[in-house]
């Protein structure tokens, strides 16, 4: 009869056998995990926040959005695409994009992951688009296939052109019913924002497939674009949709001084270059007929001086104390988090953090599980964590 092998250890060398075989098991993970986490370095870190240095890339990050917990796919202005794996930190650049202008504040700008990604697997675009004048702006769509963005194609090309390079606006939201939207800016030419005849200034309302809703404000007018859901916008390059509450929320530049956040409402009127919070950039001469007029909406909150909002996020996840629900405005010429919390009474009230990294945050996107990353213009992605 054979004996069984356990018979040959004794109690304490059997337990020194499994202790040995388990320590080396934890040693073999410990290492793989080592090899494979991408390796952070903390840039910031106080009692609420801790700021952690993720990639670094060559260029503006203007668009960023998460595929997953551990996959971002992110914009460089100057025309280049990446895929991120945020476990190991592998840069992928991506091939398939169109022509892009890139030229003054043109070039490849948001990029955001479907509502239904999972299961169509569209990613959308916004860039500037050559045109025999100058430049349009462009919502192009495609589908992430490895390195490689295939089945590419324009959904919708607007009416924007112009040849100054400035205010393409571009940033993307969905809303609850599946539509899109996005902003795009009067183009440097102010009369644009009361032109209902094209599509600057303003933002509009889409199909996911580029097609015009037939609820929007100003279908069936000869005198107005069918897309166009608000308009009297200078450059708003943010645009945030509250599923929450169901509301649409956009920040954008004003001239000199007057930036603004505002509730979008359908065909409402925002009032540029008519009425504005800002003033002239050669001299102290207020721009527009005043701050206000009846039939235009009243800005939420305004920056005053300027901070050169760029994204806009109302924060959803639970990592920092006082966050939630509130809206996050990334600023540019100030370079900071802007914090905005708004009372019962509608009365904002802003906190500013991370000035200390001296960046211009550009663009943000948020976890299931409540972590923040930026995109700087200088070319850094950025985590944001709770304080250890």
């Amino acid at each position: 009869m054979m004996k069984s092998w356990l018979a040959t250890y004794t109690p304490a060398l059997l337990f020194s056998s499994v202790l040995s075989i388990s320590l080396l098991s934890s040693a073999v993970l410990s290492s793989s995990v080592q090899a494979t986490s991408i390796k952070t370095k903390t840039l910031y870190q106080d009692s609420l926040l801790k700021a952690d240095l993720v990639s670094e890339f060559d260029g503006v990050i203007w668009g960023l959005t998460l595929i997953s917990d551990t996959e971002a796919v992110l914009t460089l202005r100057k025309g280049q695409a990446f895929h991120l794996d945020l476990i190991t930190g592998k840069q992928t650049k991506l091939s398939g994009l169109p022509k892009i202008a890139t030229r003054g504040q043109g070039g490849l700008l948001d990029v955001a992951a479907s509502p239904e990604y999972n299961e169509s697997g569209w990613l959308y675009f916004t860039y500037s688009k050559p045109a025999t004048q100058g430049a349009t702006v462009a919502l192009g769509r495609a589908k992430l296939r490895g390195s490689q963005l295939t089945n590419w194609e324009d959904v919708f090309i607007t009416q924007s052109a112009s040849t100054s390079g400035q205010h393409f606006g571009s940033r993307i939201a969905f809303d609850n019913q599946g539509y899109l939207y996005f902003g795009i800016g009067d183009r440097g030419e102010r009369p644009n924002g009361q032109n209902l005849r094209n599509h600057a200034g303003a933002i509009l309302r889409l199909h996911l497939d580029g097609r015009t809703p037939k609820d929007n404000p100003f279908v069936g007018r000869t005198d107005a674009q069918d897309a166009i859901w608000s308009y009297g916008h200078r450059n708003p390059q943010g645009l945030f949709f509250d599923k929450g509450t169901n509301t649409l929320w956009s920040n954008e530049h004003g001239p000199r001084g007057g930036d603004e956040i505002n509730k979008i409402k359908r065909g409402a009127n925002y009032g540029w270059p008519i009425v504005s919070y800002g003033k002239e950039y050669w001299g102290p001469i207020s721009v527009g007929d005043g701050t206000e007029k009846a039939g235009i909406e009243n800005p939420l909150k305004v920056f005053i001086p300027s901070i050169a909002p760029s994204a806009l996020h109302i924060y959803q996840g639970q990592l920092f104390d006082g966050w939630q629900g509130n809206h996050i405005s990334l600023a540019l010429a100030k370079r900071h988090l802007n914090l905005v919390t708004f009372n019962d009474q509608g009365e904002p009230t802003e906190t500013r953090y991370l000035g200390e990294l001296d960046e211009r945050f550009r663009s943000i996107a948020e976890d299931s599980k409540g972590y923040l990353y930026l995109g700087t213009d200088s070319g850094k992605l950025i985590r944001l964590s709770g304080a250890d």
